[in-house]
């Protein structure tokens, strides 16, 4: 396992734990679509002495003593996601997604006003208005939904929906959708209506990153991710805006919404936006949606519906039913071939949310490892025959065995068992 002297002198039970995760992580496949695997670089960066820092404020205003080196982490890591996305302002303090997204309602919203996002089981996110999130509890959210044919977010239906409600904001950017999003159609929509344009970039700012999704960042007014997911960074967040917008988004973040930033997590974005700079990022990052493509294709050649007919970037939604089985008892026969995914709603599901009718596969977890579409093929395969033999131990057992030879040949980034 990776050198922990300490940690197994004065905790062996933590450590246990950890290796046992370690373990699993390097003998099983990783095909959730929000889950990556951070550099080394960025995991010593994750366990450095900036932990021990208390920093509340911004570069050159803290509350608090002996920031001097901090401001320069914070600072660097401000320059690269600036130019990462053509940012005219950057907040790279936000601790979370969730988080980023309730300090830009926060910024530009107050309780009761309206706002308009993508339906949950469209592929929208908790944050964009569930009834059961802060968002959905805080703010007046009126929902659009993908078309029912296409499995494709149309927008003079969109249009439509603004119009006869006239939202304060408009959210686009999704946590299910497999397509490009129109950045530009929203805008003109909602400059129509004067509404707000914020973007939540989370899943796919890795390939926007790369040049390969168009960028939101010089069309939007606001745009949040978090910092893993396919940029593959450390559990994070930041949020981006028009320099017009900037003291009223970091106002929001602190003193709004949260206290001291994490400045040792900012030492690891700073990291993983100079790795997202380099040319061999945006070879992983084509290397993504070509795995993603070649699972839809794959899945549908098998006989799968796979909603929008495809993908266009990391990851994809199928609908299991036409296997005769739900998401939640498929996310649990892959688990037993050591394979995560996860359960997921498909457009109008008429299954409940906790055993929704779909799965979510994603590619970016696996591409880290270097697998390409030869072995996302191969997964697929596996998928498809633990799915039709999924009464049968004896079957499962020996694909869990494919698995894990499959995973011996391609190793999990800074993981040494």
């Amino acid at each position: 396992m990776e050198n922990k002297k300490n940690l197994i002198k004065q905790d062996p039970e933590v450590t246990k734990i950890i290796n046992k995760e370690a373990k699993r992580q390097s003998e099983e496949l990783e095909f959730i679509a929000s889950e990556n695997y951070v550099s080394p670089a960025i995991m010593e960066a994750m366990g450095s002495v900036l932990t021990n820092k208390y920093s509340e404020g911004y570069p050159g205003s803290r509350y608090y003593g002996g920031n001097a080196v901090v401001d320069e982490i914070e600072n660097l890591a401000i320059e690269r996601a600036k130019k990462l996305f053509s940012a005219e302002h950057v907040n790279v303090q936000p601790l979370s997604g969730s988080p980023a997204n309730a300090a830009v309602y926060f910024a530009f919203l107050k309780p009761g006003d309206k706002v308009m996002g993508l339906k949950l089981d469209h592929g929208g996110h908790l944050s964009h208005g569930h009834p059961v999130n802060f968002s959905g509890m805080l703010y007046n959210f009126v929902q659009y939904e993908l078309d029912s044919k296409t499995g494709r977010v149309d927008m003079e239906k969109v249009r439509e929906v603004a119009l006869r409600e006239r939202p304060k904001m408009i959210v686009a950017g999704y946590s299910a959708y497999s397509r490009e999003i129109d950045w530009a159609g929203f805008k003109k929509i909602a400059d129509e209506i004067g509404a707000v344009t914020f973007a939540d970039i989370a899943h796919t700012a890795g390939l926007i990153a790369a040049g390969l999704l168009e960028n939101p960042v010089p069309i939007f007014d606001v745009i949040s991710t978090t910092t893993h997911k396919t940029l593959r960074g450390p559990r994070g967040a930041i949020v981006m805006c028009k320099e017009k917008f900037a003291k009223q988004v970091d106002r929001a973040v602190f003193p709004g919404m949260q206290g001291g930033p994490h400045d040792h997590i900012t030492a690891a974005k700073a990291v993983a936006f100079g790795e997202a700079l380099q040319p061999e990022f945006k070879v992983y990052a084509e290397q993504v949606i070509k795995n993603a493509t070649a699972m839809a294709e794959e899945f549908l050649q098998r006989g799968y519906r796979v909603v929008s007919g495809g993908t266009d970037n990391h990851l994809l939604v199928v609908d299991m039913t036409s296997k005769g089985i739900t998401g939640k008892e498929c996310e649990i026969v892959l688990e037993k071939i050591g394979i995560s995914v996860s359960r997921s709603t498909i457009p109008n599901d008429p299954n409940p949310p906790m055993n929704p009718s779909g799965v979510r596969f994603g590619t970016p977890a696996a591409t880290t490892r270097g697998m390409k579409e030869s072995e996302i093929k191969q997964v697929v395969s596996w998928i498809d025959d633990a799915i039709n033999d999924r009464n049968e131990d004896f079957k499962l057992e020996s694909l869990k065995e494919e698995v894990k030879n499959l995973c011996s040949k391609f190793p999990v980034p800074g993981i040494k068992l």
